[in-house]
């Protein structure tokens, strides 16, 4: 894991170009020694670092961090104001966020991590994310209704970064229930929502979104699943992370204001086209052990998934069951 001087020195590194060692120990106040012990991380953190005896350093893949400043512009300000905060590494950008709740109020408030140590998928579940490479970020949003009204706030988020990804010119994205983005049947992202409250309301939602921007393989070898990312979608060498996070802030800035007023109903039919198992064939697998196979029918106002069975309707709600495809 990056120091907070391991970052510093690849901040400096990020526009790809040379820098000596000189350069680097002055402008950081320490030694050289200390510059090539710092930068020995990146090595262990992934990153492609190249040493040129009497040069100096240069990153192989420019790596343009997350700049609050740049994310700000960026943002449509019709959608009103957003607190937006980088950190370089934190547990969890959910975790971080709850722990804030408690003594403060997080309403419209995004934060986003460089790198998460401990960050956290559905039904406990780790999430792998790579310094330069993701895109995860959580963003605390109020509610006067309650926990019922946001069962399907899981996939109207996942609807939204959609069309985000979309507009940044990455098509072809999927959707798979409740909280998976996919590209060609292999994952991209994942959305985890907690909220908390009474039961009536008024509610908070933290919403966590994890994105694969540029995966290296050692870091897909330490994943349990066939996963895609944003770099082998396109033929850009760089990706730029902020404008596509300033996107993504903006397309749920709009989504939630209108799950607030209508609720999952008028996104529903949008997100059952871009579902990846609608009308296909699948399996649940209960919490017991159990599976039940049928086809996909497509999912109701609550946002729970409604599954043909032998003739039988069938309705699951996400928190209880895992989908397959069968």
């Amino acid at each position: 894991m990056l120091s907070p001087l391991g970052f510093s020195l690849l901040r400096r590194l990020s526009d790809g170009e040379l820098h000596s060692g000189e350069a680097l120990a002055a402008a950081s106040g320490i030694s050289r020694a200390r510059v090539s012990q710092v930068l020995k991380e990146a090595g262990s953190a992934g990153l492609k670092l190249e040493r040129t005896r009497g040069r100096g350093y240069r990153l192989q893949d420019a790596l343009p961090f997350l700049a609050r400043e740049v994310i700000v512009r960026t943002l449509d300000p019709r959608r009103g104001a957003l607190a937006i905060e980088i950190a370089d590494v934190l547990d969890s950008t959910s975790s971080e966020l709850a722990r804030r709740a408690a003594h403060g109020d997080i309403h419209r408030h995004l934060l986003a991590a460089e790198c998460q140590t401990a960050g956290r998928g559905r039904r406990g579940r780790g999430w792998t994310s790579v310094i330069g490479g993701s895109l995860t970020f959580s963003l605390g949003w109020r509610f006067e209704q309650g926990a019922g009204y946001l069962s399907a706030l899981p996939l109207a988020v996942g609807l939204a970064l959609a069309a985000a990804l979309d507009a940044e010119g990455f098509a072809g994205i999927e959707l798979k229930w409740p909280n998976d983005l996919l590209h060609e049947g292999r994952k991209l992202g994942g959305i985890l929502v907690e909220l908390s409250g009474d039961a009536l309301g008024p509610s908070l939602a933290v919403i966590g979104v994890g994105l694969n921007v540029r995966l290296p393989a050692l870091a897909r070898r330490g994943i349990g699943q066939e996963v895609a990312d944003l770099a082998g979608m396109t033929q850009r060498r760089t990706i730029d992370r902020n404008a596509l996070l300033a996107r993504m802030a903006t397309e749920l800035v709009a989504m939630l204001e209108t799950y607030s007023d209508a609720g999952f109903a008028p996104l529903r039919a949008a997100w059952q086209r871009r579902h990846a198992l609608q009308k296909r064939p699948v399996q649940i697998l209960l919490p017991d052990g159990g599976k039940v196979r049928g086809d996909v029918v497509g999912v109701d106002a609550d946002g729970a998934l409604v599954l043909d069975s032998g003739g039988r309707r069938l309705r699951f709600v996400s928190g209880e069951v895992s989908l397959r495809r069968s």
